[in-house]
């Protein structure tokens, strides 16, 4: 098996994205009285665990890490990420420059190595291109597909696994 230090990192945004966002509810997501992870986040993150990286790049300001970790447990998805990089340790938010720089940086690769999965275009998509990174949309409310040279659209995450492997990735890096 490769070293997680060589496989390349996909990057998920929380709400909206692995867990489901409820507006009744504010404050720290692990005091909410329920918690769902969005429709086959589990089957997506057990299928590419192993074969990535796999870590939280939130822009939550009511949770820090340790809170996201624990809400993550409620619906057994914790186990799959191996960081959790939120806007409360970073001090920046998407889609800025400095909120990926600070995670490529923390973890030692370079853009190229990285692909973002979110459910804002502006913020997870665009602002991860704008890095150099290559994003995947979470549509999830259209059939609105957007494509192009470095971003993809899914409308399920059960979609992910194919959609990352329209990606050319550097070699060894799948």
């Amino acid at each position: 098996m490769t070293s997680s230090q060589t496989l390349p990192c996909l990057l998920f945004d929380w709400g909206g994205t692995l867990m489901r966002e409820f507006s009744e509810y504010d404050g720290p997501m692990v005091t909410w009285p329920r918690v769902e992870a969005m429709p086959h986040a589990a089957e997506a993150l057990a299928a590419l665990h192993g074969r990535w990286r796999l870590a939280l790049a939130t822009n939550a300001a009511a949770s820090g890490e340790a809170q996201i970790r624990a809400a993550l447990e409620r619906v057994d998805l914790a186990r799959y990420l191996d960081k959790i990089y939120c806007y409360r340790v970073i001090g920046h938010k998407k889609p800025s420059a400095e909120f990926f720089g600070f995670i490529l940086n923390d973890l030692g690769i370079q853009p190229q190595s990285a692909v973002m999965v979110g459910d804002d275009f502006e913020a997870d998509v665009l602002g991860a291109n704008r890095a150099g990174i290559r994003a995947v949309w979470l549509n999830q409310k259209s059939d609105e597909a957007r494509m192009g040279e470095m971003y993809r659209t899914i409308h399920d995450l059960g979609e992910l696994p194919e959609a990352l492997g329209r990606f050319s990735l550097p070699s060894g890096l799948c």
